[in-house]
Formats: C-alpha cells, sequence, structure tokens
C-alpha cells in the first residue's frame, strides 16, 4: 500500500490522567495503550508507512512506541515516524489543532509522495479494516473521504454530525448543542494527496486550524467531491474520563462488545515483563480484567486491574480501573473509581462511598455520576473515607479533613 500513507494524531489531554502523558498514550483494559488500537487497525489493514503526530507530553508515548517493534514497524522502508512539534521560523505557534499539526508536517506528506492520505485519530477504541474507506474513496474518486458513525443522540453533543445526500455526497456538517442528527465524524478521513496539501496551505495560512470546524466547510463550499463512509461497529471516542471510564468496564463484560481477543484482527501492544498473575487463598475476583503481575488477595468485581497492581487481604475493589503498581491496602474499599499509577490505599479507606452525588465543579460534564479520579504517585492515608465526584491530585493525611472524609465534590489539589 505504498500510495497511502497513515498520519495519526496522538495528542490530547484527559484532566487528572494526562499530567504526565497524552490521551492516546494512556493504558488501557490492562495491557494496551489506546493508541495501540489505530496501530493496530493500521498493521491489519495492511498500512505499512505511518507517522505519528505528537505534541502534548509525548515522552510516555515516544516510549511506548520505540522504533515500532511490537507493530513490526521497524523496518528501513515505510514503518513508523514520530513526528514532534516544532514552532520553526520565529514568531511561528505550536500545533494550534489537528489541522494546523498536519499543516506544519506538510513537507512530510510531499516527501513520503502517495497519492492518498489517510488520518487518524489515536485516541479512539474500536477495530476498523481501513481498506473499506480506502476503496470507497477510490471508487468515487473523491477528494475526501469521512467515516462516520450513528451514535445515540445523547452522545453526538459536541460532535461533528453529518448530512449526506442518497450517493452518500457530504452537504453538511456541523455541531449542536441538540443534535438534530446522530451520524457523527469519527474524526478518520482520507484525503487525496493535492487535495489536502492545498487546503491546509489556502486555509491554515489564513488562520484555520480545526478540520470539523473549518478546513471541511471550506471544502464543502470549493464544491470538492466529499462522501461518507458509513461505519457500523464499535466504537467509542475517548473525550471524558467518564468515557474511558466506561469503556474500559465495557471490557469486562461476559461477551464485550469489542473482541480482544480475536487472532483474526489482532491488537498489539509493547507488553511489560512481568510474571504471572497470582490469586491468594482467600481471593475472589468476578467479571474482571486482571493483568499480568497483579497479585490479588482481596476481592475484585467489575473491574480492570493493570499490571503489578496489589491487592491485600479484605480489601475490595468494584467497578473501577486500577492502573500500574497501585497497592490497595487491608480492607480498604475502592468503588467505581479511576486510579492512576503508584498509587497507595492505605489500609481501611474507603474510596466510592455514601449516597451524596454532589457534581464535582472543577469537571462538571464528567464527575457527576459517582465517579472518582485520583492521580498518580500519591498516598492516600489509611482510614480516611473519600466520597463520590472528587478528584484527588496529592498525598492526603487524616488529619486534614473533619472526621476523616472528604466530601462528594471535592478536588484536592
Amino acid at each position: 500500500m505504498d500510495k497511502t500513507i497513515a498520519l495519526i494524531k496522538a495528542g490530547g489531554k484527559l484532566d487528572l490522567l494526562s499530567e504526565t502523558r497524552s490521551k492516546a498514550a494512556l493504558p488501557f483494559a490492562g495491557k494496551f495503550r489506546l493508541i495501540d488500537f489505530t496501530l493496530s487497525n493500521c498493521i491489519d489493514s495492511g498500512l505499512e508507512n505511518i507517522g505519528v503526530v505528537t505534541q502534548y507530553m509525548p515522552y510516555s508515548l515516544r516510549e511506548h512506541l520505540g522504533i515500532g517493534k511490537p507493530w513490526d514497524l521497524d523496518r528501513e522502508n515505510g514503518g513508523i515516524t514520530i513526528l514532534q512539534p516544532y514552532k520553526g521560523k520565529a514568531g511561528e505557534d505550536w500545533y494550534l489543532g489537528d489541522a494546523h499539526s498536519i499543516y506544519k508536517n506538510i513537507s512530510y506528506i510531499e516527501n513520503k509522495a502517495p497519492e492518498e492520505i489517510i488520518l487518524l485519530p489515536g485516541h479512539l477504541v474500536y477495530k476498523m479494516d481501513y481498506q473499506k474507506i480506502l476503496k470507497e474513496h477510490r471508487d468515487n474518486n473523491a477528494d475526501l473521504t469521512i467515516a462516520a458513525n450513528n451514535i445515540p443522540y445523547a452522545d453526538a453533543q459536541g460532535l461533528s454530525t453529518l448530512d449526506y445526500d442518497d450517493n452518500y455526497r457530504l452537504l453538511d456538517i456541523k455541531q449542536e448543542d441538540e443534535p438534530s442528527k446522530n451520524l457523527v465524524s469519527m474524526g478518520i478521513f482520507v484525503f487525496k494527496k493535492e487535495v489536502l496539501i492545498k487546503a491546509l496551505k489556502k486555509y491554515c495560512s489564513q488562520g484555520a486550524v480545526d478540520f470539523h470546524s473549518e478546513i471541511i466547510p471550506n471544502l464543502i463550499a470549493d464544491n470538492k467531491d466529499i462522501f461518507v463512509s458509513k461505519f457500523d461497529g464499535y466504537w467509542r471516542n475517548i473525550r471524558t474520563v467518564q468515557d474511558y471510564w466506561k469503556a474500559n468496564i465495557e471490557t469486562t463484560e461476559n461477551i464485550p462488545e469489542i473482541n480482544l481477543y480475536d487472532d483474526q484482527w489482532p491488537i498489539y501492544t509493547r507488553s511489560e515483563e512481568k510474571p504471572p498473575v497470582k490469586f491468594g487463598a482467600k481471593s475472589c475476583s468476578t467479571k474482571s480484567l486482571i493483568a499480568n503481575g497483579a497479585i490479588v488477595n482481596g476481592r475484585v468485581e467489575d473491574s480492570v486491574i493493570s499490571p503489578g497492581v496489589y491487592i491485600e487481604e479484605g480489601a475490595f475493589v468494584k467497578n473501577s480501573v486500577i492502573l500500574n503498581d497501585c497497592i490497595i491496602r487491608k480492607n480498604a474499599m475502592v468503588n467505581k473509581t479511576i486510579i492512576d499509577k503508584n498509587v497507595e490505599i492505605k489500609e481501611n479507606v474507603q474510596i466510592g462511598s455514601g449516597s451524596d452525588f454532589t457534581i464535582n465543579s472543577d469537571a462538571e460534564n464528567t464527575l457527576e455520576n459517582g465517579l472518582n479520579l485520583i492521580a498518580k504517585d500519591i498516598t492516600i492515608a489509611k482510614n480516611i473515607r473519600v466520597h463520590r465526584n472528587c478528584r484527588i491530585n496529592r498525598d492526603i493525611t487524616a488529619d486534614e479533613f473533619e472526621n476523616n472524609e472528604v466530601l462528594s465534590g471535592t478536588t484536592v489539589e
């Protein structure tokens, strides 16, 4: 597929989880990173010439990608290229949006000299054969083809909805507070090379930075041949910590909508070298994903437990996502919580308890249904009770809070 290159946009932030990493580098489903799904789709679709556009907190992502060996991308011809941010000439800005980030790397597109470019977000959870959209793009002789998915109307808020005619030709694209349509752009675009280059040079030089709100409406006005390619499979757009938690928990279902065990369409990753999972004599685990290196002596339900997590006897973890190398001490309870790496929860701590669902004013759109978020590298002292919709971003001790309680809706920074 030498005539096609893939460009993966691998930036983005996600509250406390992205203080030291980009969204694309977030751990997912125990052993993966979010970017693994897009990268694996490329390999499984036969695309082997891939550029990864980074900006925000790129170190963790670069360390994960390395030279691309887990994806068989460590090769002389093709392979993976990390496109790091730069300012260029004096007075130029860093990347200001997804279109601007591609515009700043336009020389990479020109030097690779493909016929078409497929642009891919790096923070989606899905399996997709890109050959389908590429075939439709060629059959239509399209200037641009946009992958689209029907989702619930409530979830379409803030996304770009698409209107098209009987031939799947795009008529309109817009964002609405109360969407009138529920076919949304997946952020996956196939461009003719010359169309993309001309559009970026024309509109980004005039200040445009975003594909959905600026570049594509201008291309519609220019009467370009733009088509919609419908996708009917599982697709999760990780926009919020609530999305991240929900998508993780969905992988614990008896028959998840996304199959992580499919030999015909594998998800590749750079695995950590850890010993096997170990369950103690009094442990109990139901409907959960437990990754390599974890030791479970307590009880785990409906949760994702990442590599190296240690859960002591009497501890109870439910409806939670626990990232790498955390320690949950004796008789602690963790419910509906995301805990980032290297966190220690001391004895008798309770997280996610009580019936008060006061919304967190610092994250009112994502911490409103009882979900707690705990940043990496901190310790929560014993006997503390953290209620719901809380954000914890530093070590906390019992003597800081009345009755040892962190009330619902609280941010501790």
